[in-house]
């Protein structure tokens, strides 16, 4: 199904039961993105902490509950890939996260479920609030309406400047649907529109390499940074591990030109896979190569598996790394963390790599905005 640009920001028209009270200013429920591990252990320092509770709104009729009902209400827009894809209604595009967990107040998440189908995704728990399998969280993408509406109204009536807005916390932005629906790009467009802000945006797309103008609109205006996830350089393995997103050196790329137009950038390695992904001299050789793409700094974070995760990858382990499964179902299945000690281990080594190639482990401070806004430091996740 082809689209007008002219008519992404607001596609399509729902009806006036569906898009009832898509204005009010309550937002649409919005799990954590880190929800508890089970046994409630504390991770190590320098480590990925989840925050406690949930990131909900409040409202009670937007909770569980609403979602799904939400989600089983929404019209089917169009079905290729063997990916459905619908449109949701929504109430807000920028919600409020409460949790002290976590450096950011504010989160966006254009799309429910992602495309990319990455077997560790942490977020496939989100489908569960709409009473979906996780292993749909692939093939049913829900696109929120009137993103750049919503998005717009938010920032004219609330005042975010200095409050950190974190895009891409749930699912990609620049995952397929956004060719499509364009609800990232309108939200940015909104954002454009105004100065003071803090926002970054978390992909593992090159397309995000489309919006170049349109990002450097927002950091002549406001604080911007872009992390881009690459957790390996093996082209076959990245296969493997996240089928349908871009390869590792179609990323890098991006990164260099994000940088050749002035946008404050960085590499996300995360997560590391435990005996997959973690030999020393492959984080060394994606250190490096992070540092040659020009990138400005390099986060890593050890997995973890939350039930809905661990029902997916475990499968997918045992077909591909059978000589592992012994081990990730040893750590992983009465634990949402690898053991304290080999996060260590990976904090110490990255922290000696980011050291030899001349990386930071978390956004350099932005070009000020008029404002002189200072952006948050995103170092919650980095090891």
């Amino acid at each position: 199904m082809a689209t007008s640009p002219t008519l992404r920001s607001r596609l399509p028209a729902l009806s006036p039961a569906q898009s009832r009270g898509e204005r009010r200013e309550t937002n649409e429920g919005n799990p954590s993105l880190f929800p508890d591990p089970r046994d409630g252990q504390t991770p190590a320092e320098g480590v990925p902490t989840p925050p406690q509770g949930l990131c909900l709104s409040g409202d009670a009729l937007n909770q569980a509950g609403g979602i799904a009902r939400l989600a089983a209400s929404s019209p089917l827009v169009e079905e290729k890939r063997q990916t459905e894809y619908y449109l949701l209604p929504a109430k807000s595009i920028i919600n409020r996260c409460d949790s002290t967990r976590v450096p950011f107040p504010w989160t966006v998440n254009p799309y429910r479920g992602c495309e990319f189908g990455c077997k560790y995704c942490y977020a496939r728990y989100t489908h569960e609030f709409m009473e979906l399998d996780p292993d749909e969280f692939e093939r049913k993408i829900y696109a929120k309406a009137s993103a750049g509406e919503l998005a717009a109204h938010k920032l004219a009536s609330s005042d975010l400047r200095g409050q950190h807005i974190a895009i891409g916390t749930a699912t990609d932005p620049y995952q397929p649907a956004e060719e499509q629906f364009g609800a990232t790009r309108a939200v940015l467009e909104a954002m454009a529109r105004q100065s003071g802000l803090s926002v970054s945006i978390t992909t593992k797309s090159n397309r995000v390499v489309r919006d170049i103008d349109l990002l450097r609109r927002v950091s002549e205006r406001s604080s911007l940074t872009v992390n881009m996830t690459v957790v390996t350089l093996n082209q076959r393995l990245a296969r493997r591990l996240e089928p349908r997103a871009p390869r590792p050196d179609l990323r890098l790329a991006a990164v260099t030109r994000l940088r050749e137009a002035g946008i404050n950038v960085g590499v996300n390695a995360m997560p590391v896979l435990p005996g997959i992904t973690d030999r020393e001299s492959d984080c060394d050789a994606l250190v490096r190569a992070v540092r040659d793409s020009g990138a400005q700094w390099i986060a890593a974070g050890v997995l973890f598996l939350m039930p809905s995760s661990l029902a997916v990858f475990l499968p997918f382990l045992e077909n591909e790394f059978p000589k592992l499964a012994k081990r990730y179902r040893a750590w992983y299945t009465r634990n949402a963390y690898a053991p304290e000690e080999y996060r260590k281990q990976i904090s110490a080594r990255f922290a000696t790599l980011r050291e030899r190639y001349g990386l930071g482990n978390r956004p350099q401070e932005p070009n000020r905005p008029a404002t002189g806004t200072v952006q948050l430091g995103l170092d919650w996740a980095a090891a």
